[in-house]
């Protein structure tokens, strides 16, 4: 798949001497859902500010289809889409007067056949005559996608994009930007929320200190990185874990009426003919078992604690 943006040894140090960037590499690829994780001041922000042209890098470059951000600015900008984590908004505008302006600030002709679409994708039609400051919190957020939305951008940066807004209208942008994404349209989010990205994202990268950590596709990265734990409940307790199994590790519960066996997924998967068949033979009789996996809010926290 084609590359859309690239970035290429991105550092950047503020005045302070804060170095919030380090030596950014990394490549979106067209049409995908891109998640960006890390943890407050690990330096999100900053790259996407990078990306969209409102923040000047200290070195190193980006670019997106083939434009590159300082020297090419205005046609790379036209190309980008911003939804920014802050609520800001011109409070005593209407939806659809805020949505149209920020269209013609990227020199498009009026276009209110797209407009009336954006709004509608995003729930926002009944509210297009109502001011800003007469809305909810969500709603507001709504109006930050549609005026992203509004100049038809090829990559979407969402920062932060369901904060602060309810469990409905977070499956609804989901939902949206499943969409986008079909549309043709690259995303790229930063998030909190974990299920979000295991939810949508094609791949994941993490950063932690301004530095990128990994990247990696993440069905392939929960594979790789994900614990499994299978739990059997056993007809009979058990007062301690047969001898004869301590080569699997397992651990008894303190009731001695359930075994445990956490195993890694890159070593394969458990030969459980063979495993039930060592319990049977030492005289372990199991009622039912069940099996789960590590999520990628787990694999996330165990890479941060590996990279402290």
């Amino acid at each position: 798949m084609p590359c859309i943006l690239s970035v290429s040894h991105l550092s950047k140090t503020y005045a302070s001497g804060q170095q919030a960037l380090d030596d950014i590499n990394l490549e979106i690829q067209r049409g995908e859902i891109f998640a960006l994780l890390g943890p407050n001041g690990a330096g999100k922000t900053t790259l996407i500010g990078v990306a969209c042209g409102i923040v000047r890098a200290s070195s190193g470059s980006v670019v997106v289809d083939g434009h590159d951000t300082v020297r090419d600015y205005r046609a790379a900008r036209e190309l980008v889409g911003l939804v920014p984590q802050e609520l800001t908004s011109d409070a005593f505008e209407t939806v659809w007067a805020t949505v149209s302006l920020s269209r013609g600030l990227f020199g498009k002709s009026p276009d209110p056949a797209h407009i009336e679409r954006v709004l509608k994708s995003l729930s926002l039609w009944e509210k297009r005559n109502n001011k800003i400051m007469t809305l909810s919190g969500g709603m507001k957020r709504r109006v930050l996608i549609a005026k992203a939305l509004s100049h038809e951008p090829r990559v979407l940066f969402l920062d932060e994009p369901s904060a602060g807004v309810d469990v409905e209208l977070r499956r609804d942008m989901w939902q949206l930007v499943r969409q986008l994404r079909d549309d043709g349209v690259t995303i790229i989010l930063t998030t909190h929320y974990i299920e979000e990205a295991e939810e949508m994202a094609d791949r994941v990268g993490v950063i932690r200190k301004g530095r990128i950590i990994l990247v990696e596709e993440k069905n392939e990265l929960m594979r790789k990185l994900g614990k499994k734990q299978l739990s059997l409940q056993l007809q009979q307790p058990l007062r301690q874990v047969p001898g004869s199994l301590a080569d699997y590790g397992l651990s008894l519960s303190p009731d001695g009426r359930e075994l445990h066996y956490i195993y890694d997924a890159r070593s394969g998967e458990l030969d459980m003919a063979g495993f039930m068949q060592r319990l049977g033979d030492a005289g372990v009789r199991v009622k039912d078992l069940r099996t789960t996996q590590s999520s990628l809010e787990d694999i996330f926290v165990g890479l941060l604690k590996e990279a402290a």
